[in-house]
């Protein structure tokens, strides 16, 4: 007989056996006949179920069995492989030779057959026939069924128990009184084929037609053959009908088993489609991102790199202004972008690492280092256009200026050479009198002086009109004109004077009374009216100073000039003494004064009209050089404000980018822990910037004042803005880096000590704290770490390929986070191509293609429609129309083909 009650201690030594003692079969079968009957109904119809696969059946269990033939049939079915060629005679010999090559086969399975032989089956023996069948049943239908590492009963109840959990009335413990109503047959079916139940229809108290219900489905839909009877007793009974049940029940596993791979390869499916469709969100929002980010600074740029000049100073301002909104406004947010995007990009290619996907590789043109090389030129025209608005603004200062002087000389000059040409042509000389001959060419004399002192203006006028030309003054051509009148008028004004001159020599000799005292009063007080022009002029020229030291140099000349007052006082009383001694001879001789000088036009009233003037104008000098002191001194106020805070937030800057390099070094504690200290870091960098935005006014304020130097600091605004954005930056990249490692841990499975011990190791050999180790470092590292590439041939292939890993484009450096992810993945058990491909396979019925059809009915809507709308067309010899090539579509999600 065989042994049954060893079912389930056969683990440990390799074999299993299953029948029970003849004894209880013996029992059973005195007992309750009619468990005999139901054994013999169940077992047949389970070796139908097989044996109609190879075309045929059987209609007694032990009869059927006797030669061996179909029995060894069966068993080739079930398992799928080939037994010994039978014998086809049919002596005795030959019955029990074929059996024994059935038992022998059984044996081979595990399965420890005691005290049965063949010649009990050759003999028809009930008893020993259906122990035989159901050990059969045992091993190749329920040995192999384990749920959670459980034996194969224990596994086909727990999976029973799983199934129908959440059916109303359903309660499965056992594999008897527990199905008894039929409710449970009809919730496995249920479960898994709802479409063929309406299990809320179903009563708990008509268990008749429950049962028949279920059995009829079964078999109709199921392809599973009636095993029991719902009119029988059997269902009241207890463990002695158990393995009928459990055969039929094993039925159901098998026949749903299909349905299970279908559904994890499904889930398998659906979380690559999904990892892949995110990856493919970020991919698009990083391009978008980026696309945007370059077109505004293509936008930019060109406005940055415009050079054309305004005409007129307000303007300018305005251009000066709109650089500034730029500046305050428009820029801040597209550095934000900018920190953003590389942070997008580095956490992109980190899940795609960790997903053991391919590298992102952005669009032509929209890489991180394109993106960089763009800033740099944009920050490079930004810094040209500054330079140029300032030069720009300080060379239309200085037209306005010349402009104006420009203005104020050549009026001077046009009203004095008002007449003269008049007077120059006139012929008075040919009527008058020697004495006013002599007269005349006193006069002429004096007017040549005069001339003579306005030269130096003419040449000043000429001077400034060239260099308003030289600056590209926009009114140059009105500037040009009325200097070239003013410049053909002193040519004949020179004409007409050597003309009259010599007219009047040649007359001279028929003339000799002369007045000396008229002739030294207007030699005196030609000079001295034309000294006072220029100082008036001196007095009311405007002034350009940019510091307290030139302002202070026009404060000492003005006092200079006031100190020569006195001196020049008295030249003005002696000019009116000689004056008065004319009147005082005229008076004394009785003479009759023709009225006015005959050799000037400079009366005594003239003179101190203008010298009242000078004295006027000398105060109000004064008081305008004292009112550029106060903006030169206000200005160095400005300097001084703006240098003393700068002179704390450089360093500042300075001093927290060293911090945050010793902190990307020495990290302490838990990813976490460090996670948290740096985003505490970031926002006391953070709550630093009102101080930034402070110095950004102050700075605004020197602009304003058009201060264009600074000697109290080194630190100009460029360059703590610089300073500033890099801060915030390296801050938020050293962030990334940590929530980039917590991804890799959480991915990989690497241990906090694990990260730690990748942490130092890498610090050492970082011997500049770059947050890099160069290759031979890098080397030195693995070397350390137990890694064979010392400098042989084998050893420097094995670094050339884990280079290619972890420096993929050749920078010659190894960052920590690609070091990590080195020492992580080649361990690491994440999902496969070929894995991809399996699942696939089940979902397609073990078909080399899918169809549309069949992604929808085992996929989400979504997921499905990814996947019809990326797999190609499938070219095989087997190919239908619509099929679709899962292959390479697998393959492409892996950076092993192109999708």
């Amino acid at each position: 007989m065989v042994d049954y009650h060893a079912a389930n201690s056969a683990s440990s030594s390799g074999q299993t056996s299953y029948m029970e003692p003849e004894s209880d079969w013996d029992r059973d079968l005195l007992l309750d006949p009619a468990w005999e009957k139901q054994q013999r109904k169940t077992f047949t119809a389970w070796c139908n179920s097989h044996l109609r696969k190879a075309g045929t059946q059987i209609e007694n269990i032990e009869e059927d069995f006797r030669d061996g033939l179909k029995l060894m049939l069966l068993l080739e079915v079930i398992s799928g492989e080939r037994l010994p060629k039978p014998e086809r005679g049919k002596m005795r010999v030959h019955k029990i030779n074929n059996v024994n090559k059935a038992l022998d086969f059984i044996a081979s399975k595990g399965v420890k057959l005691v005290s049965i032989g063949a010649e009990e089956i050759v003999d028809g023996n009930a008893k020993m026939t259906l122990g035989m069948i159901w050990t059969i049943i045992l091993r190749f239908a329920i040995q192999d069924i384990s749920v959670e590492e459980t034996s194969a009963k224990e596994g086909l109840l727990l999976w029973c128990q799983r199934k129908t959990a959440p059916y109303k009335n359903v309660n499965v413990q056992n594999f008897h009184i527990s199905w008894k109503d039929g409710l449970a047959f009809n919730a496995l079916i249920h479960r898994h084929r709802p479409e063929l139940i309406d299990y809320d229809k179903l009563r708990k108290d008509d268990p008749v037609t429950n049962l028949n219900n279920a059995f009829e489905v079964a078999e109709k839909y199921l392809d599973i053959p009636k095993m029991l009877d719902a009119e029988d007793t059997w269902y009241a009974a207890k463990e002695r009908y158990e393995k009928a049940i459990m055969t039929y029940v094993s039925c159901f596993y098998h026949a749903f088993s299909g349905a299970q791979k279908a559904e994890t390869a499904a889930n398998r499916i659906c979380k690559v489609l999904a990892v892949n469709q995110e990856n493919e969100h970020l991919m698009e929002d990083y391009e978008k991102l980026a696309s945007d980010l370059l077109e505004w600074i293509r936008r930019t740029i060109p406005w940055l790199e415009n050079r054309a000049p305004e005409k007129t100073m307000a303007e300018m301002q305005q251009k000066l202004e709109d650089f500034r909104d730029y500046r305050r406004v428009h820029k801040p947010p597209k550095v934000q972008e900018k920190c953003q995007l590389e942070i997008n990009f580095n956490t992109l290619q980190t899940k795609l690492r960790l997903s053991n996907r391919p590298a992102f590789m952005p669009s032509e043109g929209r890489m991180v280092s394109d993106i960089n090389g763009a800033w740099h030129k944009l920050e490079g025209a930004e810094k040209g256009y500054e330079e140029w608005l300032l030069n720009e603004i300080r060379r239309l200062e200085r037209l306005d200026h010349l402009a104006e002087k420009f203005r104020q000389k050549a009026t001077i000059h046009e009203s004095w050479t008002d007449g003269k040409e008049a007077m120059l042509t006139q012929k008075d000389y040919e009527t008058a009198s020697l004495s006013e001959i002599k007269a005349l060419l006193k006069k002429h004399e004096a007017f040549e002086s005069d001339l003579a002192a306005h030269q130096d203006r003419v040449e000043q006028i000429a001077a400034i009109a060239q260099e308003l030309n030289e600056l590209d003054y926009y009114d140059s051509p009105s500037v040009n004109a009325r200097c070239q009148k003013i410049c053909e008028q002193w040519d004949v004004l020179g004409s007409l004077t050597q003309s009259r001159r010599e007219s009047l020599e040649r007359t001279e000799k028929q003339l000799e009374s002369i007045d000396e005292l008229y002739l030294e009063y207007a030699k005196r007080a030609a000079p001295f009216n034309n000294w006072m022009e220029g100082a008036m002029e001196d007095l009311q020229d405007m002034f350009i100073v940019h510091n307290i030291e030139e302002i202070q140099g026009l404060i000492t000349a003005h006092e200079q000039f006031k100190a020569t007052l006195p001196e020049a006082n008295k030249e003005r009383e002696a000019i009116q003494a000689i004056q008065a001694e004319v009147q005082k001879i005229a008076q004394y001789n009785g003479i009759k004064l023709a009225g006015t000088n005959p050799y000037t036009t400079i009366t005594p009233s003239s003179i101190d009209s203008k010298w009242d003037k000078v004295q006027k104008l000398v105060p109000q000098r004064d008081q305008a050089l004292q009112e550029e002191l106060a903006r030169q001194q206000s200005n160095d106020h400005l300097r001084r404000q703006f240098a003393n805070q700068a002179n704390i937030v450089g360093p500042w800057i300075q001093n927290k980018m060293e911090e945050i390099g010793r902190i990307s070094i020495e990290m302490n504690g838990t990813l976490e822990d460090q996670l948290t200290h740096l985003r505490q870091y970031e926002q006391s960098i953070i709550d630093y910037k009102p101080n930034i935005d402070q110095l950004e006014g102050n700075h605004q304020l020197i602009q304003e004042a058009l201060i264009f130097d600074n000697k109290y600091t080194a630190y100009t605004m460029e360059h703590l803005r610089v300073g500033w954005e890099q801060l915030l930056t390296t801050i938020a990249r050293t962030i990334n880096e940590i929530e980039n490692q917590i991804l890799t841990r959480d991915a990989k499975g690497i241990s906090q000590e694990q990260l730690h011990e990748y942490r130092t190791s890498f610090n050492h050999f970082d011997k500049d704290h770059g947050g890099a180790l160069q290759a031979e470092e890098f080397k030195a590292c693995l070397i350390s770490l137990g890694y064979d590439v010392e400098n042989n041939k084998q050893g420097d292939a094995e670094f050339a390929r884990i280079m290619g890993i972890v420096d993929p484009n050749n920078s010659g450096a190894v960052t920590f986070q690609a070091f990590i992810d080195f020492m992580s993945r080649e361990t690491t058990d994440t999902d496969t191509a070929d894995q991809v491909i399996a699942s696939f396979k089940i979902l397609a019925g073990d078909k080399n293609y899918i169809t549309a059809e069949e992604l929808r009915r085992e996929l989400p809507p979504d997921q499905a429609e990814y996947c019809i709308g990326r797999m190609a067309p499938y070219a095989g010899p087997d190919a239908v129309p619509g099929a679709l090539d899962y292959m390479s579509f697998s393959t492409a999600l892996y950076g092993e083909s192109d999708l």
